[in-house]
């Protein structure tokens, strides 16, 4: 199985994703990340390619830290009708690092929305590999100004 080309993941994404189309080249050049939404919970995943492993060939903490940073987010916009479709910018992130990601994994995670300010919003979510843990994150982020553009499976 070639892992390395953009369109790889796709052919093994579990059903219902969909490839996430991101504003940004950080992420666009980084990923692809997939969405979906299972009964109002936003799901985010990819697919551990050879661009994202460090020399053991697991995936790298920084992807999975970015992971972890797009991971809270996008769960908000799907589950938080206070935040609605506004940019989040991240304004503290809490990684712990549970498990190996190794190449060719599906990275799976979900999120819970703790908290909602009028100008913040708290959030926690796991990343799993075949139901076992590999990723904790918890992070703050700003309530920015709300998106020119419909989010994906926001309100699915």
């Amino acid at each position: 199985m070639n892992l390395s080309g953009d369109d790889a993941a796709s052919d093994n994404a579990p059903a219902g994703f969909t490839r996430l189309a991101i504003g940004g080249n950080f992420m666009a050049h980084n990923g692809p990340l997939y969405v979906r939404v299972v009964d109002g919970r936003g799901q985010l995943a990819f697919r551990v390619q050879d661009r994202h492993t460090n020399p053991l060939n697991i995936c790298h903490g920084g992807m999975l830290a970015s992971f972890g940073d797009m991971l809270l987010p996008v769960c908000i916009h799907r589950q938080s009708a206070e935040v609605g479709l506004r940019f989040l910018p991240t304004i503290s992130l809490q990684i712990d690092y549970l498990a190996p990601a190794p190449l060719g994994a599906w990275v799976q995670g979900e999120a819970d929305v703790l908290r909602v300010t009028r100008t913040m919003v708290f959030a926690q979510g796991v990343a799993r590999i075949d139901g076992t843990p590999v990723l904790r994150v918890s992070g703050t982020f700003k309530i920015g100004q709300p998106f020119d553009r419909p989010v994906e499976g926001a309100g699915d």
